[in-house]
């Protein structure tokens, strides 16, 4: 898509910066349970590969689907903190859950309500990201946002190790801990940040689901919907990775560190490629993208050892890195500034359905066939990534 050059302020807005924060709080508690949680239900509650590979997929895919609802209500309401309040508390409510789990089914109960909280926060928070980033900093803004969500994505994982190490393992002590910077998080967004008053030409409430408002979603938005649901196919739940590098013999008190790798290469990429995003050809930083996510799923899938697993690990946090906040940017350039809720939930229900598909395949994969066939499915549905690009590649990016 092209990127019209335009005169851009010096430094981003506070609120961006406020939000970015709200999120790094969110997943420091998040990724305390997350990185242990495949573990906890493995080896705790004796989950199977299977029912691990279910749990994650329905779980993300309820927050993805949810994401349609809420952002379609921002929109009407023209309330986007509001609801994002209402996310980011129901996330924070659900993580005593986690704690009291006795059984897969709680904590898929636990992790339900934390994707629905998810959810209905998502959409409207990347849609007032939109509203608040200048039009030449969207790619930046959202580079912001995401850098230092993955921030508090190695960070909680790394408080995780340290408390296992601490308490000899108890999971449950962990996952109290978690509380507490998820309520901060939500204490920030309510004082910290401050949402912008509507245009007079968007203020008036319309239906963003009738006909003649979903006409208004053009043929290029939905052409970035095909692209994340083919890019979410070939990416399946990062419970795998922490499964795959616990096959190399990693005690079980190290395996949040997985996660605290990849997200480490993660957030250091993220901003930096934002910002590369609002200059350079799209198609070409997803192809990439998609690029190094193949030498990932091979490096993964061809041997057990620590350190090409670790290579694997940091392939998948740099392709993340590459790709995440870029397709959220393209969703903003092509969907009308007052139907962006709806436009970011749309392409995250699609994106949900192709979650759910990508980790029950990549678990049942294991189940049957071991951890190599589920990566080398991965690769697969890279190539049709590249593909699909391929066939668009004289279209501007």
């Amino acid at each position: 898509m092209p990127n019209t050059p335009s005169p851009v302020p010096a430094r981003l807005p506070g609120a961006i910066w406020a939000l970015g924060f709200v999120s790094l709080l969110m997943d420091i508690s998040s990724e305390m349970i997350h990185s242990l949680l495949p573990v906890f239900m493995v080896t705790v509650l004796g989950t199977s590969m299977w029912a691990v590979g279910l749990i994650e997929g329905v779980a993300e895919a309820t927050a993805l689907i949810v994401k349609v609802f809420s952002g379609v209500l921002s929109d009407y309401w023209r309330k986007r903190k509001l609801l994002a309040l209402l996310g980011y508390g129901l996330g924070a409510a659900s993580k005593p859950l986690f704690a009291l789990a006795s059984t897969t089914g709680m904590v898929l109960t636990a992790r339900l309500i934390d994707r629905v909280g998810k959810g209905i926060r998502g959409a409207p928070r990347d849609a007032l990201v939109a509203d608040l980033a200048p039009p030449g900093m969207r790619g930046a803004a959202f580079g912001l946002r995401q850098s230092l969500d993955t921030v508090g994505a190695f960070v909680g994982p790394l408080l995780a190790v340290g408390l296992m190490l601490l308490w000899a393992n108890d999971f449950r002590a962990i996952f109290w801990v978690a509380v507490i910077p998820a309520f901060l998080a939500v204490a920030l967004l309510l004082v910290g940040v401050k949402e912008p008053v509507p245009h007079a030409d968007t203020a008036k409430r319309r239906n963003p689901i009738s006909k003649v408002e979903l006409r208004r979603l053009s043929a290029p938005y939905w052409r970035v919907v095909l692209i994340g649901a083919i890019f979410t196919l070939a990416r399946f739940s990062e419970a795998f990775l922490v499964l795959r590098a616990m096959q190399t013999g990693l005690p079980i008190a190290y395996a949040p560190l997985v996660l605290v790798g990849m997200n480490i290469v993660y957030a250091l990429g993220a901003y930096p490629f934002g910002k590369l995003s609002d200059t350079v050809s799209h198609n070409v930083l997803l192809a990439g993208g998609l690029g190094v996510l193949i030498a990932a799923d091979v490096l993964l899938a061809v041997s057990g050892h620590w350190a090409l697993v670790a290579a694997g690990i940091a392939l998948w946090g740099l392709h993340m890195a590459m790709t995440q906040g870029l397709l959220a940017t393209m969703v903003a350039e092509v969907a009308p500034a007052d139907l962006r809720g709806t436009a970011f939930g749309f392409f995250n229900l699609v994106s949900g359905l192709a979650l759910l598909v990508a980790s029950t395949v990549a678990g049942v994969l294991w189940d049957q066939l071991g951890a190599s066939a589920a990566f080398v499915a991965g690769a697969v549905f890279s190539v049709v990534a590249l593909a699909v690009l391929w066939g668009w590649r004289q279209r501007p990016g």
